[in-house]
């Protein structure tokens, strides 16, 4: 690693992609009020792209925020191979990131389970990284989902649900008490992510999992998740309304109760024809 390597990636974020990404880290970050005083986070790095440009747009805020917090970068290994992990290691040495890093047997036990095995890995891998944050002093996990995510999420839901809902900025967590998540990359696109990846030379994992793993350093997988059905769905939508996916975004936040038939609050189930007469 030399000086101009991380200096360069770190100064991109603020100049070149000052607009696109990093106002809107900073936009979502206030808009939701996702970091308070005193606040001690761990930034979870997965390895991708996402996990990692977030991690250095923490570096930053730190740098030139206002609001004083502290960082933990916390990286599981849930049973990546050689190779994967050692591109986490090397990615973060060039980005300047000093990673935490600690095993997890999940990629064995998943293996083990049988059944819907992204659903148990995600629930596995989400309270593995509480607890360790939480032993390590932190109050609050940071995960690199991105506006892309949200979006999808919002079709998944409608289309395979039935229900509008979507992943939202910030969640209390049910089972650690006092502990929270937050997602600051909610309004940055996939898209300037990628530009932003290219721009600065870089290669990241994209998929660590045994279950596939010769896609572990590619960019763009192409595997037939319900995922990638609502990626290609948006990609086919944006042909005919290029702002189809801000919409999407906006409309998860502007809910007319007025012109729906039925929604949920809290485990209640409420009716139009409640208040009809």
């Amino acid at each position: 690693m030399t000086d101009e390597q991380f200096k360069k990636i770190e100064k991109s974020i603020i100049t070149t992609y000052k607009t696109r990404i990093w106002k809107k880290f900073v936009s979502s970050i206030n808009e939701y009020n996702l970091i308070k005083d005193g606040d001690a986070i761990a930034v979870c790095i997965s390895g991708g792209k996402d996990s990692m440009l977030m991690a250095k747009c923490f570096q930053e805020l730190l740098k030139h925020g206002k609001v004083n917090f502290s960082l933990q970068f916390l990286v599981m290994d849930p049973g990546y191979n050689e190779i994967n992990r050692q591109v986490i290691e090397n990615n973060a040495r060039i980005m300047n990131i000093p990673i935490h890093v600690f095993n997890s047997d999940i990629f064995e036990i998943v293996a083990k389970a049988g059944g819907a095995p992204c659903y148990l890995c995600a629930r596995m891998r989400r309270g593995h990284l509480y607890s360790k944050a939480k032993e390590m002093g932190c109050n609050k996990i940071a995960l690199g989902h991105h506006f892309d995510d949200v979006v999808e999420t919002i079709l998944l839901g409608m289309l395979y649900n039935g229900q509008i809902q979507t992943m939202l900025p910030k969640l209390k967590s049910a089972n650690y008490e006092g502990m929270e998540l937050i997602r600051p990359m909610y309004k940055v696109a996939e898209a300037d992510i990628l530009n932003w990846k290219a721009y600065n030379d870089l290669t990241f994992i994209q998929c660590a999992c045994r279950f596939t793993e010769n896609c572990a350093l590619c960019d763009d997988g192409t595997g037939p998740s319900k995922r990638e059905e609502m990626k290609r769905l948006i990609k086919y939508l944006i042909s005919i309304n290029p702002d189809a996916p801000q919409n999407i975004f906006n409309s998860i936040s502007n809910i007319n109760l007025d012109g729906v038939i039925g929604y949920r609050k809290q485990g209640h189930k409420y009716n139009f024809l409640d208040e009809y007469d």
